[in-house]
């Protein structure tokens, strides 16, 4: 698999003003994930459920994905990415429990 199937398949047509304000909703998104880990609340919790929903509705703003493709996105987050050193950034560990917890949210409300 590619590791940049997802990135290639986004086109960006939207105003600035309009990614300013994804660029917002992905920051709350992640802070809330990072607050949760930082409790020591496992991925499977409710609240960390609650947002991997919320990074869920956030991505189908773009595209729709199944269960496999949200997971795969997901890898992203650990494999050698951008994304990756991304969330390493924000916090040891950040990008696998954002992992962990998107792989048990898909596994029960995706197909």
């Amino acid at each position: 698999m590619q590791s940049n199937y997802h990135s290639s398949q986004y086109q960006n047509n939207y105003t600035k003003e309009q990614n300013q304000q994804f660029t917002e909703q992905f920051s709350l998104i992640t802070a809330r994930f990072q607050e949760l880990m930082l409790q020591g609340l496992p991925p499977t919790s409710e609240e960390a459920q609650a947002a991997v929903k919320a990074q869920y509705e956030f991505t189908t703003q773009f595209w729709q994905p199944n269960k496999e493709a949200f997971k795969s996105l997901a890898m992203t987050y650990i494999l050698p990415t951008e994304y990756s050193k991304f969330y390493q950034k924000l916090g040891d560990g950040l990008g696998q429990y954002v992992y962990e917890a998107i792989c048990y949210w898909s596994d029960n409300n995706l197909n």
